[in-house]
């Protein structure tokens, strides 16, 4: 793997919003769920069932879900108070439940987010663009 990648719906508009938004703060590669039959090899990294949440790829794990986020957020403050909190999230016991708990209430309600935070997905942008 060349570098750490995110994995994520590109053709959501509230996934493209974070994506735009670690694309920016973090060393990571962006690619969408549309993209990855350009990187075969990222695909074959994946779960699965990849499309049921976001994903970070390292060189040596497979970051899913709430976790994917977690690493976003880890890179893009390491040497911040985002580090920080993050890390005393670590030492309880529930916290790994809540994280994915927390991640799939949100991701199931995208489109309610959406309205708050939203980017034109890439997928509809080029879509428009052939009208």
């Amino acid at each position: 793997m060349p570098e750490p990648t995110l994995v994520y719906d590109d053709d959501c508009g509230f996934c493209t919003w974070w994506a735009d938004y670690f694309d920016g703060r973090t060393d990571l590669r962006i690619v969408g769920f549309s993209d990855l039959s350009e990187y075969p090899e990222l695909r074959e990294e994946l779960p699965e069932y990849y499309e049921e949440c976001s994903h970070v790829v390292t060189d040596d794990e497979v970051y899913s879900c709430g976790a994917s986020i977690e690493e976003a957020l880890r890179r893009y403050g390491s040497d911040t108070p985002v580090g920080d909190v993050l890390g005393f999230l670590r030492n309880f016991e529930d916290y790994e439940r809540f994280r994915e708990r927390t991640y799939r209430q949100v991701a199931d309600n995208r489109d309610k987010w959406g309205q708050v935070m939203s980017k034109t997905p890439p997928v509809r942008r080029e879509s428009d663009e052939d009208d």
